[in-house]
C-alpha cells in the first residue's frame, strides 16, 4: 500500500467486526476510512476489497475501495469517507413518505448488487441452506435461553424446506440492512461489505428485521423497490423461512456479548413472531400496512 501521512487518525467505534476502523485525514484535508484487519485475515480482507471493486463498478453508492495491502498492523483497506448520518438514526425522524422512498432506493440498489453472478462451482443451495438451518436449530436446542414461541419458528422451517429447491444464487452483501447504510444529502450509501457471500438473492432479506424495527415504511419500500412493485407470495414464504432461521440463532449468538444484546435479540424475536402472526402468515404486518401505500417517486432505474 502506498504510504500516506495522515494528520489525523480518529477511531470509528461502530460495528461488530473484529476489524479496527479509523477516520483518517491527509494533509490536504481529504478524509478517508481506513480499515485494518488482523494479518491472519489477509486473504478474506483481500477478497472483500476485490468484491467491493466489482460492486463499485456498477455505480452503486457506497464507501468505495481505493487501496489495499499489508501494513504494520495487518491488512489495510483505504476507502472513501462518507460524510453523512447513520441511516438507522436519521431515517426514522423523516416523514413517513420519505422513509418509504428511501426504502425504495435501498431495494433498487440491492437489485443492482444482485446482478453479480455466483461462481459456477457454487454448492447447491438446497443442500447448503438446509445444513445451515440444521445447525441453527441445534444451536437453539442447546441454548439455555428459549424464545417465547420459538417452536413456531422451528415448525415453519421444518414444514417449508422444499421451498429451497432450485433457487438461483448471486453475490450477496451479507449484512444488508438500515444499520449498514448512511444518508448523505438525501441519498443512501452502503457500507460494510465484510460479510459478503454468495447465495439465494432472497436470503439477503433475512436482515430486514432491523429495517422493520427502525422504520416499517422503509422496510416495505425496500421490498417494493427491489421487485418494482408488490413481491410475489413465493418470496414472502421464503422470507419467512430465512428470518425464522436467523431468529433462532440470534439468542445463542448474543449470549457472549452480554445481557443487553440478549435483551435486544429477545425483543427482535418477539417482534418477528408478532409480524408473522406466530409464523402463520408469511406477509409481515409492516408490509401489509405500508406496502404499495405510496407510488414510488419517478427515479432512473439502477
Amino acid at each position: 500500500m502506498t504510504e500516506f501521512h495522515f494528520v489525523s487518525i480518529i477511531p470509528v467505534e461502530k460495528g461488530w467486526s473484529g476489524d479496527k476502523k479509523f477516520e483518517v485525514t491527509k494533509e490536504d484535508g481529504s478524509r478517508y476510512l481506513l480499515r485494518v484487519s488482523p494479518a491472519e485475515r489477509y486473504e478474506r480482507a483481500k477478497a472483500t476489497f476485490q468484491a467491493m471493486e466489482r460492486v463499485a463498478a456498477l455505480s452503486v453508492p457506497m464507501s468505495r475501495p481505493l487501496e489495499f495491502g499489508l501494513c504494520e498492523e495487518g491488512a489495510c483497506t483505504l476507502q472513501t469517507w462518507i460524510d453523512g448520518a447513520d441511516a438507522e438514526e436519521a431515517i426514522p425522524l423523516l416523514p413517513e413518505r420519505e422513509q418509504y422512498e428511501l426504502g425504495v432506493q435501498s431495494g433498487e440498489i440491492l437489485r443492482k448488487i444482485h446482478s453479480i453472478p455466483a461462481p459456477d462451482n457454487q454448492e447447491d443451495w438446497y443442500a447448503r441452506f438446509n445444513r445451515k438451518a440444521d445447525r441453527k436449530i441445534q444451536m437453539y436446542r442447546e441454548c439455555p435461553l428459549k424464545i417465547n414461541g420459538g417452536e413456531a419458528l422451528i415448525r415453519y422451517i421444518e414444514e417449508n424446506r422444499e421451498l429451497l429447491q432450485n433457487r438461483p444464487q448471486c453475490f450477496q452483501h451479507g449484512d444488508y440492512h438500515i444499520g449498514n447504510m448512511m444518508l448523505q444529502n438525501g441519498e443512501l450509501f452502503i457500507i460494510d461489505f465484510d460479510r459478503f457471500d454468495y447465495g439465494d438473492p432472497w436470503e439477503e432479506f433475512n436482515r430486514i428485521v432491523w429495517c422493520g424495527q427502525a422504520s416499517p415504511p422503509f422496510a416495505a419500500g425496500q421490498l417494493d423497490g427491489y421487485f418494482g412493485g408488490e413481491p410475489p407470495m413465493a418470496f414472502f414464504r421464503l422470507l419467512c423461512l430465512y428470518i425464522a432461521s436467523n431468529t433462532l440463532s440470534s439468542v445463542p449468538w448474543a449470549i457472549p456479548f452480554g445481557q443487553k444484546e440478549v435483551d435486544t435479540m429477545m425483543k427482535q424475536a418477539e417482534d418477528v413472531l408478532s409480524w408473522f402472526d406466530n409464523m402463520d402468515n408469511p406477509v409481515p404486518t409492516w408490509y401489509r400496512q405500508w406496502g404499495g401505500k405510496y407510488e414510488p417517486v419517478q427515479r432512473v432505474k439502477l
